[in-house]
């Protein structure tokens, strides 16, 4: 679970609606499904038209990773590489097939089939690069969902308050229901403000922090299998690959278990 997720959208809301209550106002008066259906739902319309289906669908999987984090684990990788650098130093790169099944890392997985097939170093790292660059160019459209929502969503409000005034207008008869219907009118100007503020746009600087995360761990991984094709030293391995973690898991990380 991601605490400053949960957080960041209980303050936010929070601090919205404590403010509406104490300038005299109520719930009921920005809960409005007429504004939300147009400014929702003219959003996704207008990113429906801009991205893929597909890319839209995998943008919203990648929804729950706002709040969940995904259970990466690159310490746990450095500590494998090292393991595996120790096997083929010892006993020759053909070693490490047995090992193949056990990965549930499809990257990694992939990158020592090659390595373990006698794939040349600079041909590996050309391959696997190429996929690492494939993978982050499709995964870049990811955050953009949300950004083209953070975009689109205020001027769909805008769209809302429009159409409100102009039925506030069809009856200007009753003048007592015209203060009332022009307040109405402006939530949908509320809604999409507050959703492309409070929410698209955050998610989408939270989903490109952890695509990148994933990204680091895929460069690691293959400049990793990499060394040990070229018979680097598993110390020095292990030193080299600790350069690719951020400062707070390195300590955890040296002299992790050798094999006997």
């Amino acid at each position: 679970m991601d605490k400053s997720s949960f957080m960041g959208v209980i303050v936010g809301l929070g601090g919205i609606m404590l403010g509406l209550l104490l300038e005299g106002g109520k719930l009921s008066q920005v809960i409005q499904p007429t504004a939300a259906i147009i400014v929702f739902g003219g959003t996704m319309g207008a990113v429906l038209l801009q991205y893929p289906m597909p890319v839209v669908a995998s943008a919203f999987r990648r929804l729950v990773q706002v709040f969940l984090e995904r259970k990466l684990d690159p310490q746990r990788t450095v500590q494998q590489l090292v393991v595996f650098a120790n096997k083929a130093r010892r006993h020759g790169m053909i070693s490490l097939d047995a090992d193949l099944t056990s990965l549930s890392d499809p990257f990694l997985k992939r990158a020592l089939m090659l390595a373990v097939d006698g794939t040349e170093p600079q041909e590996l790292r050309k391959m696997m690069q190429l996929e690492i660059d494939n993978q982050a160019e499709y995964e870049d459209n990811i955050p953009k969902v949300f950004e083209s929502a953070g975009g689109f969503a205020p001027t769909i409000g805008i769209i809302g308050a429009v159409l409100g005034l102009i039925q506030v207008m069809q009856h200007l008869d009753n003048i007592n229901e015209v203060g009332k219907g022009i307040a109405v009118a402006f939530v949908a100007t509320v809604y999409g403000v507050g959703s492309a503020n409070l929410f698209f746009l955050p998610s989408s600087g939270k989903l490109r922090l952890r695509i990148r995360e994933e990204q680091i761990v895929r460069e690691m991984t293959l400049e990793g299998v990499v060394s040990i094709l070229e018979g680097m030293n598993p110390r020095m391995l292990e030193s080299k690959l600790i350069g690719f973690l951020p400062e707070s898991p390195k300590a955890k990380t040296t002299g992790v278990a050798r094999l006997p």
